[in-house]
């Protein structure tokens, strides 16, 4: 074993038995880097990883290419998903030497930590288009010790333009006043019509943007075609239920199948809102469907969520991505008898498969199951009666899923994240107040105990990571903003004061340790992170709702809920300060997007105040309305937020907009008009 073997994260473990002397992210592997007079290795990585993994059987498990990364350099492995913050910065300078970026990254850097060449994966012989790993290690070593003065100054160069390219801008004014309406036209342009999404292949669910655009009627057409097309296609776990990480093709059909915490609780909320604007059951189907894979596979005993599960299935021949989700009909008819030809028309299933990716044709051809038609179209077809076909599917569906779970599964990634922790809180909060289900309520409930008694420090701050009952690394911007964001959602739901008290706690963090007064944005990393060459500054979503976003979203709320005026003029500067990048990529910005379309919204408010049992057909009512940008407020009478003060209980519902309040109501039926009668954007 080396170093790694003490490490907690599931993927530096998977690494501990290389012969390759792997150092974790610590000092003193940079000190044994000037002191052997060596370049560092840093690979990065995280554990549910294709092409990680591919690399690390070519290259990491090989004697010889060991050896000779033993000889040259220090080398050493890092979580990306433990440590983004080191991840961010050596990935901006990934992409401003090769224009791309992406995982397993592999940087050479000095031993002062300053990076001078980078790329991804490497092959075992050369291809591809690029230098095999031995090669270019050869070649970088050979550079250190005949050439380093070149070595160095590119070093240098690479370095000054990472600081610069992470330099805060200052805020670039007032936002025009067709602001909102440039996003929804220029996402029309490159909307697929047909198909869904955004572009062409490879497709990713982009959740932060679905969002948005349901907040905006232009562009709510183009969020729920794709949501539908999305959920027939094979990215939907048909038997399992959730959304593996993104698509190969422009169809939705062959995913690569990870499944990630942050897609599906982010998804969750956007097919919850979906459900509010269409009324579709099938939105509502699909929010239980994911809500329960992640309560079977991803929640532990503590009451935490896992980050992440591999895309490929262990065999003697290494990992095969899909192995376990994918089918042939023999299996299929194993497994059902004569039922198979109604499911395997169900799913798209045919003899040769659609899933015939060269590198696994030795497993036959195989389908990945999608839903081609809508069953009603299937009934109609066969002329039986849709509510019989729909519970025939159902029941097989549950025989076949029960038949998978005998497979051998992907690896889980255990660790468990305080910032995807706070959007999958938000997700299950979200769900107990649209669906009435007091059980997605107990679990939110629970997650926020685990998190104060782990993650929680005396000071208020949080910590980023927990695995094997240690809550390691300091906590970021993240960690602070989403898990914010899920306690205004849980309180919501919920209505307990505290957990509103918490976030706004949560949003004191914020402010203090990451906000940059003089730039107007906010730092990814303060207060007592670890010092890396610079403070990063995210305003793009990538998969996960930017910390920027996050931030300006938590301090809208807490203007909302709190009239703190000031975090109102933190989130307009924040949103200004990105104007620019928003407009020239619309798509990759859709937290940002909706922190505009929050500053712009009416000032709504709906207060619903009572005992629980006094509150329950009101809520009902309040559960069927998309409020995006609403200050809710379900609970009893009294607290000091402006939203209760002086309001009297026993099922009384207070509808404002712009601080004129309708007259109170405790009839479902007239506050149904009052929620028609809102503002929809």
């Amino acid at each position: 074993m080396n170093r790694l073997a003490s490490e907690s994260s599931p993927y530096l473990l998977q690494h501990k038995d290389n012969p390759v002397d792997w150092w974790p992210w610590t000092p003193e592997a940079f000190a044994a880097a000037r002191e052997r007079d060596l370049p560092v290795l840093l690979s990065v990585g995280y554990s549910t990883c294709h092409w990680c993994h591919v690399m690390a059987h070519e290259s990491f498990e090989d004697e010889v290419t060991a050896a000779q990364m033993n000889e040259h350099f220090v080398c050493i492995k890092v979580d990306r998903e433990e440590r983004p913050d080191v991840d961010a910065v050596y990935m901006a300078a990934t992409q401003a030497m090769t224009g791309q970026g992406g995982w397993p990254m592999t940087v050479f850097l000095t031993p002062e930590g300053e990076p001078f060449y980078a790329g991804t994966y490497f092959p075992p012989q050369d291809g591809y288009g690029l230098p095999s790993f031995r090669r270019l290690m050869a070649s970088v070593a050979n550079a250190w010790h005949n050439d380093r003065a070149k070595l160095t100054g590119n070093a240098r160069a690479l370095t000054d333009h990472v600081r610069e390219a992470s330099r805060p801008r200052p805020s670039q004014g007032d936002l025009p006043a067709d602001f909102l309406q440039e996003a929804p036209h220029k996402l029309r342009s490159v909307f697929d019509a047909d198909l869904g999404g955004f572009g062409g292949a490879p497709k990713f669910p982009a959740p932060t943007l679905l969002e948005f655009l349901l907040t905006r009627p232009e562009g709510r057409d183009m969020a729920l075609h794709t949501l539908k097309r999305m959920a027939a296609g094979g990215i939907y776990d048909q038997l399992g239920g959730g959304f593996h990480r993104y698509s190969v093709d422009e169809r939705w059909l062959v995913p690569h199948f990870e499944k990630m915490l942050y897609d599906n609780a982010q998804l969750t909320r956007v097919l919850l809102q979906a459900y509010q604007h269409t009324g579709d059951e099938d939105f509502a189907r699909l929010a239980r469907e994911t809500l329960t894979y992640l309560e079977r596979e991803m929640l532990s005993p503590t009451g935490g969520f896992y980050s992440a599960q591999d895309a490929d299935t262990p065999t003697d021949h290494g990992g095969v991505e899909g192995l376990t989700f994918t089918w042939t009909p023999a299996e299929i008819q194993e497994v059902l008898g004569e039922e198979a030809s109604l499911i395997e028309r169900v799913y798209g299933v045919t003899e040769q498969g659609n899933f015939l990716d060269p590198h696994r044709r030795e497993y036959g051809s195989r389908n990945v199951l999608h839903r081609p038609a809508p069953l009603d179209r299937l009934a109609q077809d066969l002329g039986e009666d849709p509510s019989t076909l729909h519970a025939r599917v159902e029941q097989v569906r549950a025989r076949l899923l029960e038949a998978r779970e005998q497979r051998t599964q992907p690896g889980t990634d255990d660790k468990i994240l305080t910032s995807w922790n706070g959007l999958a809180l938000a997700a299950f909060a979200d769900a107990a107040r649209v669906l009435g289900e007091p059980r997605y309520l107990e679990m939110a409930r629970r997650n926020v105990e685990f998190v104060t008694r782990e993650l929680r420090l005396p000071d208020g701050t949080l910590r980023h990571t927990f695995k094997d009952g240690q809550a390691r690394v300091e906590g970021l911007l993240e960690d602070h903003a989403l898990y914010g964001l899920g306690l205004v959602a849980l309180f919501q739901a919920g209505g307990d004061l505290s957990h509103l008290e918490w976030a706004q706690e949560l949003w004191t963090v914020v402010r203090r340790d990451f906000w940059n007064e003089e730039a107007g944005v906010f730092h990814s990393t303060g207060g007592q992170a670890e010092t890396l060459l610079s403070r990063q500054v995210q305003g793009f979503d990538s998969a996960v709702l930017s910390d920027n976003a996050a931030a300006a979203l938590l301090a809208l709320w807490m203007h909302r809920y709190f009239a703190d005026q000031e975090a109102e003029a933190i989130a307009r500067r924040t949103v200004q300060s990105f104007r620019t990048d928003m407009q020239a990529a619309p798509s990759g910005f859709g937290g940002l997007w909706r922190a505009a379309a929050f500053l712009q919204a009416p000032h709504t408010e709906v207060a619903i105040l009572g005992t629980a049992p006094e509150r329950a057909a009101l809520e009902r009512v309040a559960a069927r309305f998309a409020l995006p940008f609403t200050a809710l407020a379900f609970t009893e009478p009294g607290g000091r937020l402006p939203v209760l003060e002086e309001r009297g209980g026993g099922g009384t519902a207070y509808v404002c907009v712009n601080h004129a309040c309708q007259l109170p109501t405790q009839d479902p039926v007239e506050l149904e008009k009052q929620l028609e009668g809102l503002p929809s954007a």
